[in-house]
């Protein structure tokens, strides 16, 4: 199983049960990479650097999509400003569509009142979650970001045994616990023979507005410390920025000049296999 890439279609193995779990491949779509996007907790901002790297790849000229699996404290609609109900018929979804051309699918988007909490157990969250991929008509695309829930639990379980992701991104934050948590992280995705692409340490810094010195308020990075730790690229470190939070509670997440994270879409841009097609 060390060699599993998740994707059942091709393989040899007799291995029944697992290929039982994999979710129908989405209707008249083609998608060439997925990418998820986890954390052994929550609070450390998955969901933005989810948009960030959608947003960037896109501003590159791919087609992208975000399957946001956060099912209880969805973001990604708020972020990108998209309050366009999801369109379907019986069988098909159609998700919805950023101004740059980013297909959202998310629970808020399907929720009348988008504040109305979804009261949901496990069980009932992983099956939705399996709807929002393979149910949905995601089109071409060169990458599928699954934003995912926080932790290790149930539904981060059903997503790696549903959708063939081709790997993660494990997104920390720089307090003296996050290379347990981290650890969390990497144990879930070794056990699930699940690839992951490196390390990216969130909140690591702030420009001083006065002398433009950066100033770590959670203290030094342990980017390097924890990624060589666990055998993990070191990605990069993103910066606390007032005014990206504004942006984003503006629903203008695509209006942020995202250059700054180009060193992570290059790892992912290299990662795995580029012309893998789900048909």
């Amino acid at each position: 199983m060390s060699s599993c890439d998740h994707n059942c279609d091709n393989c040899k193995s007799s291995c029944d049960k697992n290929k039982s779990l994999l979710a129908k491949a989405p209707k008249d779509s083609k998608i060439k990479k997925i990418i998820g996007v986890v954390s052994g907790k929550g609070g450390v901002g998955k969901s933005m650097v989810t948009s960030l790297l959608a947003t960037e790849l896109q501003k590159e000229g791919y087609k992208v999509g975000i399957l946001d699996s956060d099912i209880t404290g969805p973001s990604i609609p708020k972020a990108f400003g998209v309050t366009e109900s999801i369109k379907g018929n019986e069988d098909t979804m159609y998700p919805s569509i950023s101004q740059s051309g980013i297909k959202i699918m998310s629970i808020n988007l399907l929720l009348q009142d988008p504040t109305t909490p979804v009261l949901w157990r496990g069980p009932v969250i992983g099956g939705a979650i399996k709807q929002f991929y393979s149910d949905t008509c995601w089109g071409d695309l060169d990458y599928l970001f699954v934003d995912m829930p926080p932790g290790t639990g149930d539904v981060a379980l059903t997503v790696f045994q549903s959708i063939p992701v081709d790997g993660v991104i494990i997104v920390s934050t720089p307090q003296d616990l996050v290379k347990m948590i981290v650890g969390k992280a990497v144990s879930m995705c070794d056990q699930m023979n699940i690839k992951i692409v490196g390390l990216v340490e969130n909140m690591s810094y702030m420009n001083c507005p006065c002398c433009n010195e950066k100033v770590y308020p959670f203290g030094p990075s342990k980017l390097e410390e924890v990624a060589f730790s666990f055998d993990m690229l070191p990605l990069q470190s993103l910066p606390i920025n007032p005014d990206y939070a504004k942006l984003v509670d503006l629903g203008k997440i695509e209006s942020i000049d995202t250059s700054f994270i180009k060193p992570t879409v290059e790892a992912v841009k290299k990662f795995g296999k580029l012309n893998r097609d789900l048909v």
